[in-house]
């Protein structure tokens, strides 16, 4: 039998879900991480939620800012996912480095490539164990380009068929 954790990550793999980097700026320090809890819970008014670990720095600055921003990642995108999860160190851990970003209105970047981009400000936070979910208003949104998700299904990267 396995424990709690381990059985909710195993149950979990199978669960198909986007990629997504979500970043936040607070006092020139900006941050992101990879994220796949996300959903849109709302369209009047446009309202997304992500879950983020309590200790995370990104989790930091959303709180500290108000806001948050969210890129859908493209199928080709693999190595940004991997450096935003941690799993690709950078020089300085500046996660940031040598990628081209924007920012649409509340400051927080965009990685640029990306399928589309959500600029959020935060109107709920729930707190939820090691995490807390936060809902945002959608204050800006751009659609980058056209292309494919990039896909996460049992711990492997995956495109549409």
């Amino acid at each position: 039998m396995l424990n709690e954790n381990d059985g909710l990550r195993q149950v979990m793999r199978n669960w198909a879900s986007g990629v997504t980097i979500v970043t936040a700026a607070a006092e020139s320090i900006h941050h992101g991480m990879t994220v796949s809890s996300f959903t849109s819970i709302s369209l009047q008014p446009p309202q997304v939620l992500v879950s983020l670990e309590k200790t995370s720095r990104t989790h930091e600055l959303a709180q500290r800012s108000g806001y948050f921003g969210i890129t859908i990642l493209a199928q080709d995108q693999e190595a940004i996912s991997d450096r935003f999860a941690g799993r690709i160190s950078t020089m300085n851990e500046n996660r940031f480095e040598g990628l081209a970003i924007e920012t649409l209105t509340s400051g927080a970047p965009f990685i640029i490539g990306g399928l589309a981009y959500l600029d959020c400000h935060i109107v709920h936070t729930y707190d939820s164990g090691t995490h807390t979910l936060f809902i945002g208003e959608v204050i800006a949104m751009r659609t980058a380009q056209t292309g494919q998700p990039l896909l996460y299904y049992d711990r492997e990267y995956r495109t549409l068929g």
